[in-house]
Protein backbone atom coordinates (compact mmCIF):
# COMPACT_ATOMS: atom_id res chain seq x y z
CA UNK A 1 0.00 0.00 0.00
CA UNK A 2 1.23 3.46 -0.90
CA UNK A 3 2.38 6.17 1.85
CA UNK A 4 2.24 9.53 2.18
CA UNK A 5 4.31 12.02 4.20
CA UNK A 6 2.14 12.71 7.33
CA UNK A 7 1.77 16.30 6.05
CA UNK A 8 0.72 15.63 3.07
CA UNK A 9 -2.23 12.86 5.15
CA UNK A 10 -3.33 15.58 6.77
CA UNK A 11 -4.17 17.83 4.46
CA UNK A 12 -5.42 15.47 2.35
CA UNK A 13 -7.28 14.69 5.54
CA UNK A 14 -8.35 17.96 6.06
CA UNK A 15 -9.37 18.30 2.27
CA UNK A 16 -11.84 15.16 2.72
CA UNK A 17 -13.54 17.43 5.46
CA UNK A 18 -13.93 20.25 3.23
CA UNK A 19 -15.48 18.41 0.19
CA UNK A 20 -17.47 16.18 2.59
CA UNK A 21 -16.76 13.38 1.27
CA UNK A 22 -20.71 13.06 1.07
CA UNK A 23 -20.57 9.65 -0.89
CA UNK A 24 -24.21 8.36 -1.15
CA UNK A 25 -24.66 9.48 -4.32
CA UNK A 26 -27.45 11.74 -5.15
CA UNK A 27 -30.25 12.90 -7.94
CA UNK A 28 -30.34 16.44 -8.61
CA UNK A 29 -33.89 18.02 -8.94
CA UNK A 30 -32.85 17.81 -13.13
CA UNK A 31 -33.08 13.50 -12.98
CA UNK A 32 -29.07 13.59 -12.90
CA UNK A 33 -27.16 10.80 -10.82
CA UNK A 34 -24.26 12.01 -8.87
CA UNK A 35 -21.82 9.79 -7.61
CA UNK A 36 -18.64 10.35 -5.29
CA UNK A 37 -15.39 8.65 -6.47
CA UNK A 38 -12.75 8.43 -3.51
CA UNK A 39 -9.33 8.05 -5.27
CA UNK A 40 -6.40 6.92 -3.69
CA UNK A 41 -3.79 8.06 -6.87
CA UNK A 42 -0.96 10.39 -5.58
CA UNK A 43 1.70 10.30 -7.84
CA UNK A 44 1.18 13.55 -11.02
CA UNK A 45 0.72 10.65 -13.68
CA UNK A 46 -1.64 8.78 -11.71
CA UNK A 47 -4.29 11.81 -10.58
CA UNK A 48 -3.88 13.31 -14.03
CA UNK A 49 -5.09 9.81 -15.84
CA UNK A 50 -8.02 9.67 -12.75
CA UNK A 51 -9.16 12.89 -13.32
CA UNK A 52 -8.90 12.74 -17.60
CA UNK A 53 -11.35 9.76 -17.00
CA UNK A 54 -13.44 11.40 -15.08
CA UNK A 55 -14.01 13.93 -17.16
CA UNK A 56 -13.92 12.00 -20.29
CA UNK A 57 -17.00 9.85 -18.31
CA UNK A 58 -19.01 13.01 -17.48
CA UNK A 59 -18.87 14.58 -21.00
CA UNK A 60 -19.89 10.99 -22.59
CA UNK A 61 -23.03 10.76 -19.43
CA UNK A 62 -24.79 13.99 -18.73
CA UNK A 63 -27.14 12.41 -16.57
CA UNK A 64 -24.62 10.23 -14.50
CA UNK A 65 -21.95 13.04 -13.23
CA UNK A 66 -18.76 11.74 -11.14
CA UNK A 67 -17.10 13.81 -8.68
CA UNK A 68 -13.71 13.13 -7.68
CA UNK A 69 -12.55 13.45 -4.22
CA UNK A 70 -8.90 12.91 -3.92
CA UNK A 71 -8.05 10.22 -0.95
CA UNK A 72 -4.72 9.12 1.32
CA UNK A 73 -3.05 5.76 1.56
CA UNK A 74 -1.82 6.91 4.77
CA UNK A 75 -5.13 7.30 6.33
CA UNK A 76 -7.91 5.40 4.19
CA UNK A 77 -8.72 2.28 6.84
CA UNK A 78 -10.12 4.95 9.05
CA UNK A 79 -11.12 7.47 7.34
CA UNK A 80 -13.49 4.79 5.54
CA UNK A 81 -14.55 3.53 8.84
CA UNK A 82 -15.93 6.54 10.03
CA UNK A 83 -17.57 7.45 7.00
CA UNK A 84 -19.00 3.82 7.06
CA UNK A 85 -20.33 4.59 10.48
CA UNK A 86 -21.68 8.35 9.77
CA UNK A 87 -23.48 6.98 6.38
CA UNK A 88 -21.01 9.18 4.54
CA UNK A 89 -19.02 6.74 2.12
CA UNK A 90 -18.12 7.43 -1.34
CA UNK A 91 -19.81 5.63 -3.43
CA UNK A 92 -17.12 4.18 -5.26
CA UNK A 93 -13.99 3.27 -3.02
CA UNK A 94 -10.18 2.95 -4.34
CA UNK A 95 -8.35 0.74 -1.79
CA UNK A 96 -6.15 -2.25 -1.77
CA UNK A 97 -7.68 -6.12 -1.38
CA UNK A 98 -5.79 -6.27 1.74
CA UNK A 99 -7.62 -3.36 3.72
CA UNK A 100 -11.18 -5.04 2.49
CA UNK A 101 -11.67 -8.02 4.84
CA UNK A 102 -13.51 -5.71 7.44
CA UNK A 103 -15.53 -4.17 5.50
CA UNK A 104 -16.83 -7.08 3.53
CA UNK A 105 -17.51 -8.88 6.08
CA UNK A 106 -18.83 -5.75 7.88
CA UNK A 107 -21.19 -5.27 5.48
CA UNK A 108 -19.48 -2.15 4.50
CA UNK A 109 -19.16 -3.09 0.67
CA UNK A 110 -21.66 -3.95 -1.79
CA UNK A 111 -21.81 -7.56 -3.47
CA UNK A 112 -20.69 -6.87 -7.08
CA UNK A 113 -21.78 -10.34 -8.66
CA UNK A 114 -25.20 -9.41 -9.62
CA UNK A 115 -24.11 -6.07 -10.90
CA UNK A 116 -20.69 -6.95 -12.83
CA UNK A 117 -20.62 -7.39 -17.29
CA UNK A 118 -19.45 -10.04 -17.88
CA UNK A 119 -16.53 -8.57 -20.41
CA UNK A 120 -15.09 -7.27 -16.94
CA UNK A 121 -15.37 -10.69 -15.44
CA UNK A 122 -13.96 -13.31 -17.99
CA UNK A 123 -11.14 -10.52 -18.43
CA UNK A 124 -9.94 -10.14 -15.15
CA UNK A 125 -8.43 -14.08 -14.43
CA UNK A 126 -9.49 -15.96 -11.25
CA UNK A 127 -6.57 -15.71 -8.97
CA UNK A 128 -7.30 -11.74 -9.14
CA UNK A 129 -10.80 -12.27 -8.46
CA UNK A 130 -10.34 -14.80 -5.30
CA UNK A 131 -8.42 -11.41 -3.31
CA UNK A 132 -11.55 -9.69 -3.29
CA UNK A 133 -13.66 -12.68 -2.40
CA UNK A 134 -14.81 -13.07 1.12
CA UNK A 135 -17.02 -15.38 2.27
CA UNK A 136 -19.68 -15.80 -0.77
CA UNK A 137 -19.73 -12.64 -1.94
CA UNK A 138 -17.19 -10.00 -4.29
CA UNK A 139 -16.70 -6.89 -2.88
CA UNK A 140 -14.13 -5.22 -4.98
CA UNK A 141 -13.03 -5.58 -8.83
CA UNK A 142 -9.08 -6.12 -8.74
CA UNK A 143 -7.31 -4.07 -11.47
CA UNK A 144 -3.70 -3.25 -10.72
CA UNK A 145 -1.12 -5.33 -9.01
CA UNK A 146 2.76 -4.54 -8.19
CA UNK A 147 5.38 -7.55 -8.07
CA UNK A 148 8.24 -7.49 -6.18
CA UNK A 149 11.62 -6.94 -8.17
CA UNK A 150 14.99 -6.94 -7.75
CA UNK A 151 16.42 -3.72 -9.21
CA UNK A 152 20.24 -3.91 -9.87
CA UNK A 153 23.09 -1.62 -10.39
CA UNK A 154 23.83 -2.80 -14.12
CA UNK A 155 27.36 -1.45 -13.85
CA UNK A 156 28.10 -3.58 -10.48
CA UNK A 157 26.39 -6.51 -11.51
CA UNK A 158 27.98 -7.04 -14.99
CA UNK A 159 31.53 -6.16 -13.31
CA UNK A 160 31.22 -9.25 -10.65
CA UNK A 161 30.51 -11.88 -13.90
CA UNK A 162 27.54 -13.46 -11.89
CA UNK A 163 24.98 -15.26 -14.17
CA UNK A 164 22.11 -12.48 -14.88
CA UNK A 165 18.95 -14.29 -13.89
CA UNK A 166 15.71 -14.25 -16.32
CA UNK A 167 12.12 -14.86 -15.72
CA UNK A 168 12.65 -18.14 -17.10
CA UNK A 169 15.63 -18.91 -15.03
CA UNK A 170 15.82 -17.30 -12.00
CA UNK A 171 18.07 -17.39 -9.63
CA UNK A 172 17.13 -20.19 -6.45
CA UNK A 173 17.17 -18.51 -2.97
CA UNK A 174 20.47 -20.11 -2.32
CA UNK A 175 22.03 -18.79 -5.44
CA UNK A 176 20.51 -15.60 -4.72
CA UNK A 177 22.63 -15.53 -1.30
CA UNK A 178 25.80 -16.83 -3.16
CA UNK A 179 25.47 -14.04 -5.64
CA UNK A 180 24.81 -11.15 -3.16
CA UNK A 181 28.13 -12.29 -1.78
CA UNK A 182 29.92 -11.90 -4.46
CA UNK A 183 28.57 -8.45 -5.51
CA UNK A 184 29.73 -7.23 -1.98
CA UNK A 185 32.90 -5.63 -1.83
CA UNK A 186 34.81 -2.37 -0.45
CA UNK A 187 31.78 0.03 0.09
CA UNK A 188 29.15 -1.85 -1.70
CA UNK A 189 26.99 -4.60 -0.28
CA UNK A 190 25.21 -6.97 -2.88
CA UNK A 191 21.61 -5.90 -1.64
CA UNK A 192 19.46 -3.78 0.94
CA UNK A 193 16.33 -4.75 2.03
CA UNK A 194 14.20 -2.19 3.06
CA UNK A 195 12.93 -4.01 5.64
CA UNK A 196 10.77 -0.89 8.32
CA UNK A 197 7.19 -2.93 7.63
CA UNK A 198 8.73 -6.49 7.21
CA UNK A 199 5.43 -8.58 7.22
CA UNK A 200 4.07 -8.44 3.90
CA UNK A 201 7.24 -8.94 2.13
CA UNK A 202 8.16 -12.27 4.20
CA UNK A 203 4.86 -13.86 2.94
CA UNK A 204 4.25 -12.57 -0.30
CA UNK A 205 8.21 -13.58 -1.43
CA UNK A 206 7.51 -16.50 0.44
CA UNK A 207 5.31 -18.14 -1.22
CA UNK A 208 8.46 -18.76 -4.28
CA UNK A 209 9.75 -21.93 -1.73
CA UNK A 210 6.07 -23.09 -0.62
CA UNK A 211 5.57 -20.70 2.27
CA UNK A 212 1.70 -20.39 3.45
CA UNK A 213 1.96 -19.51 6.72
CA UNK A 214 -1.63 -19.15 6.78
CA UNK A 215 -3.80 -22.82 6.92
CA UNK A 216 -7.77 -22.79 6.73
CA UNK A 217 -9.20 -25.58 7.95
CA UNK A 218 -12.62 -27.53 6.27
CA UNK A 219 -14.63 -25.82 9.28
CA UNK A 220 -13.20 -22.38 7.54
CA UNK A 221 -10.51 -21.29 10.32
CA UNK A 222 -7.52 -20.41 10.23
CA UNK A 223 -4.55 -21.75 12.05
CA UNK A 224 -0.86 -20.40 11.45
CA UNK A 225 2.25 -22.93 10.75
CA UNK A 226 5.53 -21.91 10.61
CA UNK A 227 7.06 -24.49 8.27
CA UNK A 228 10.15 -25.45 6.28
CA UNK A 229 9.05 -23.69 3.03
CA UNK A 230 8.06 -20.40 5.52
CA UNK A 231 11.61 -20.73 6.77
CA UNK A 232 13.43 -20.04 3.37
CA UNK A 233 13.21 -16.22 2.52
CA UNK A 234 13.48 -14.98 6.12
CA UNK A 235 16.57 -16.99 6.67
CA UNK A 236 18.19 -16.01 3.41
CA UNK A 237 17.77 -12.38 4.67
CA UNK A 238 19.18 -12.98 8.18
CA UNK A 239 22.05 -14.97 7.07
CA UNK A 240 22.73 -12.73 4.56
CA UNK A 241 22.74 -9.87 7.22
CA UNK A 242 24.27 -11.55 10.44
CA UNK A 243 26.58 -14.10 8.79
CA UNK A 244 27.38 -13.00 5.38
CA UNK A 245 27.66 -9.53 5.79
CA UNK A 246 26.56 -9.32 2.28
CA UNK A 247 23.34 -7.15 2.67
CA UNK A 248 23.25 -3.79 4.33
CA UNK A 249 22.01 -4.16 8.46
CA UNK A 250 21.54 -0.51 7.98
CA UNK A 251 18.75 -0.84 5.95
CA UNK A 252 16.29 -3.09 7.74
CA UNK A 253 14.97 0.16 9.29
CA UNK A 254 14.26 1.93 6.02
CA UNK A 255 11.54 2.20 3.96
CA UNK A 256 11.92 1.37 -0.06
CA UNK A 257 12.55 5.12 -0.93
CA UNK A 258 15.14 5.64 1.34
CA UNK A 259 17.55 3.25 -0.30
CA UNK A 260 17.90 4.63 -3.23
CA UNK A 261 20.37 7.58 -2.47
CA UNK A 262 22.72 4.78 -1.15
CA UNK A 263 21.87 2.15 -4.90
CA UNK A 264 22.46 5.48 -6.57
CA UNK A 265 25.85 6.01 -4.78
CA UNK A 266 27.00 2.24 -5.40
CA UNK A 267 26.38 0.96 -1.52
CA UNK A 268 23.80 -1.16 -2.51
CA UNK A 269 24.26 -3.31 -5.65
CA UNK A 270 20.90 -4.69 -5.64
CA UNK A 271 17.30 -3.10 -3.75
CA UNK A 272 14.05 -5.53 -3.81
CA UNK A 273 10.96 -3.08 -4.21
CA UNK A 274 7.72 -3.22 -5.78
CA UNK A 275 7.96 -2.77 -9.49
CA UNK A 276 6.24 0.77 -8.93
CA UNK A 277 9.91 2.51 -7.74
CA UNK A 278 10.78 2.43 -11.30
CA UNK A 279 9.37 5.41 -11.49
CA UNK A 280 11.47 7.03 -8.45
CA UNK A 281 14.32 5.71 -10.23
CA UNK A 282 13.72 7.16 -13.40
CA UNK A 283 13.11 10.62 -11.98
CA UNK A 284 15.94 10.50 -9.19
CA UNK A 285 18.82 8.55 -10.73
CA UNK A 286 21.70 10.83 -11.58
CA UNK A 287 23.23 11.30 -15.39
CA UNK A 288 24.17 8.30 -16.85
CA UNK A 289 23.25 5.78 -14.24
CA UNK A 290 22.19 2.10 -15.70
CA UNK A 291 19.98 -0.24 -14.00
CA UNK A 292 17.88 -3.60 -14.57
CA UNK A 293 14.76 -5.31 -13.47
CA UNK A 294 15.47 -9.12 -12.66
CA UNK A 295 13.11 -11.60 -11.10
CA UNK A 296 12.69 -12.18 -7.25
CA UNK A 297 14.64 -15.31 -6.54
CA UNK A 298 12.35 -18.93 -6.80
CA UNK A 299 11.95 -21.68 -5.08
CA UNK A 300 9.86 -24.98 -5.14
CA UNK A 301 6.96 -22.54 -5.72
CA UNK A 302 8.49 -21.08 -8.88
CA UNK A 303 8.27 -17.31 -9.01
CA UNK A 304 4.99 -17.13 -7.51
CA UNK A 305 4.52 -14.18 -5.04
CA UNK A 306 1.59 -12.66 -3.53
CA UNK A 307 -0.16 -9.73 -4.16
CA UNK A 308 -2.48 -6.98 -2.88
CA UNK A 309 -3.78 -5.60 -6.10
CA UNK A 310 -5.42 -2.06 -5.49
CA UNK A 311 -9.53 -2.28 -5.52
CA UNK A 312 -12.63 -0.74 -6.85
CA UNK A 313 -15.46 -1.28 -4.56
CA UNK A 314 -18.73 -0.25 -4.41
CA UNK A 315 -20.61 0.89 -0.52
CA UNK A 316 -23.15 -1.15 0.17
CA UNK A 317 -25.28 2.04 1.40
CA UNK A 318 -24.84 3.81 -1.70
CA UNK A 319 -28.50 4.29 -3.80
CA UNK A 320 -27.09 4.03 -7.02
CA UNK A 321 -24.59 0.86 -7.01
CA UNK A 322 -25.39 -0.42 -10.86
CA UNK A 323 -24.65 3.33 -12.03
CA UNK A 324 -21.10 2.78 -9.97
CA UNK A 325 -20.60 -0.12 -11.40
CA UNK A 326 -21.12 1.38 -15.01
CA UNK A 327 -18.41 3.88 -13.84
CA UNK A 328 -16.43 1.03 -12.78
CA UNK A 329 -16.59 -1.12 -16.08
CA UNK A 330 -15.59 2.32 -18.35
CA UNK A 331 -12.60 3.20 -15.99
CA UNK A 332 -11.51 -0.41 -16.35
CA UNK A 333 -11.85 -1.25 -20.06
CA UNK A 334 -8.60 -2.45 -21.32
CA UNK A 335 -7.28 0.82 -22.88
CA UNK A 336 -8.20 2.74 -20.17
CA UNK A 337 -6.90 -0.09 -17.44
CA UNK A 338 -3.76 0.62 -19.72
CA UNK A 339 -3.71 4.36 -18.57
CA UNK A 340 -4.41 3.48 -15.18
CA UNK A 341 -1.39 1.01 -15.02
CA UNK A 342 0.86 3.58 -16.34
CA UNK A 343 -0.04 6.21 -14.75
CA UNK A 344 0.45 4.14 -11.23
CA UNK A 345 3.64 2.25 -12.71
CA UNK A 346 2.10 -1.20 -12.11
CA UNK A 347 0.41 -4.48 -13.85
CA UNK A 348 -2.86 -4.23 -14.95
CA UNK A 349 -4.88 -7.21 -13.69
CA UNK A 350 -6.33 -7.11 -16.99
CA UNK A 351 -6.08 -9.74 -19.26
CA UNK A 352 -6.21 -7.63 -22.79
CA UNK A 353 -4.51 -5.28 -21.28
CA UNK A 354 -1.69 -6.43 -19.88
CA UNK A 355 -1.33 -7.89 -23.22
CA UNK A 356 -0.75 -3.85 -24.78
CA UNK A 357 2.77 -3.47 -27.02
CA UNK A 358 3.09 -0.59 -24.39
CA UNK A 359 3.47 -2.34 -21.21
CA UNK A 360 6.21 -4.63 -22.95
CA UNK A 361 8.99 -2.51 -23.65
CA UNK A 362 12.60 -3.27 -22.28
CA UNK A 363 12.33 0.29 -21.43
CA UNK A 364 12.72 0.99 -17.76
CA UNK A 365 12.17 -2.63 -17.08
CA UNK A 366 8.19 -3.10 -18.48
CA UNK A 367 8.64 -6.24 -20.35
CA UNK A 368 10.35 -8.03 -16.92
CA UNK A 369 7.03 -7.15 -15.01
CA UNK A 370 4.72 -8.23 -17.57
CA UNK A 371 6.67 -11.91 -17.61
CA UNK A 372 5.65 -12.34 -13.86
CA UNK A 373 2.71 -11.31 -14.21
CA UNK A 374 1.35 -14.92 -14.71
CA UNK A 375 2.71 -15.92 -10.92
CA UNK A 376 1.43 -13.75 -9.30
CA UNK A 377 -1.08 -15.28 -6.58
CA UNK A 378 -3.39 -13.78 -4.22
CA UNK A 379 -1.36 -12.47 -0.51
CA UNK A 380 -1.16 -15.81 2.00
CA UNK A 381 -3.36 -12.82 4.82
CA UNK A 382 -6.05 -11.53 1.74
CA UNK A 383 -9.18 -13.03 3.80
CA UNK A 384 -7.76 -13.10 7.27
CA UNK A 385 -9.69 -11.69 10.18
CA UNK A 386 -7.37 -10.35 12.50
CA UNK A 387 -4.78 -10.50 10.31
CA UNK A 388 -3.51 -6.57 11.07
CA UNK A 389 -4.00 -7.04 14.76
CA UNK A 390 -1.54 -10.13 14.07
CA UNK A 391 0.52 -7.94 11.95
CA UNK A 392 0.79 -5.48 13.96
CA UNK A 393 1.57 -6.74 17.81
CA UNK A 394 2.92 -10.15 16.71
CA UNK A 395 4.65 -10.23 13.44
CA UNK A 396 5.80 -6.75 12.85
CA UNK A 397 8.17 -6.77 16.14
CA UNK A 398 9.19 -10.67 15.69
CA UNK A 399 10.52 -10.80 11.99
CA UNK A 400 12.15 -7.12 13.22
CA UNK A 401 14.23 -8.66 15.83
CA UNK A 402 14.76 -11.95 13.71
CA UNK A 403 16.15 -10.33 10.71
CA UNK A 404 18.57 -8.31 13.44
CA UNK A 405 19.75 -11.33 14.91
CA UNK A 406 17.62 -10.35 18.01
CA UNK A 407 16.30 -13.60 17.89
CA UNK A 408 16.39 -17.46 16.42
CA UNK A 409 14.56 -18.95 14.04
CA UNK A 410 12.69 -21.58 17.04
CA UNK A 411 12.03 -18.42 18.80
CA UNK A 412 10.28 -16.59 15.60
CA UNK A 413 8.73 -19.87 15.32
CA UNK A 414 6.84 -20.06 18.71
CA UNK A 415 5.65 -16.00 18.58
CA UNK A 416 4.71 -16.44 15.22
CA UNK A 417 2.52 -19.24 15.83
CA UNK A 418 1.84 -19.93 19.66
CA UNK A 419 1.43 -15.64 20.10
CA UNK A 420 -0.38 -15.57 16.42
CA UNK A 421 -2.63 -18.09 16.75
CA UNK A 422 -4.42 -16.63 19.96
CA UNK A 423 -4.97 -13.57 18.23
CA UNK A 424 -6.42 -14.92 15.25
CA UNK A 425 -8.96 -17.33 17.88
CA UNK A 426 -10.80 -14.26 18.80
CA UNK A 427 -11.29 -13.44 15.67
CA UNK A 428 -12.57 -16.68 14.76
CA UNK A 429 -15.15 -17.54 17.61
Amino acid sequence: MRRLPAAAAALTALALLVSGCSGGGDRATDGTVRLSFQSLAWQKESVDANKQLVQEWNAAHPDIQVDYVQGSWDNVHDQLLTSFEGGEAPDVIHDASDDLADFAYGGYLADLRPLLPDRLTGDIPRQSWETTTFGDGVHGVPFLQEPKVLIANTKILEASGVRIPTPEKPWSWPEFRDVTEKLTGKGTYGVAWPLKEPVSVTLNLGLSAGGQLFHRGADGKVTIRFDAGDEVMPGTVRDQVNSDSSAARSALGMGGSDTLPGFFGGKYAMVPLGFSYRQQVVEQAPEGFQWTVLPAPAGSGGLAQGVSPQTLSVAEDSPHKKEAVRFIDFLLRPANMVRLARGDWMLPTGTEALADPALHTQENGWAAGTALARALRPAPAQSVRGYPEWKDKVATPALQEYYSGAIDTEELRRRLVEDGNRVLARYQR
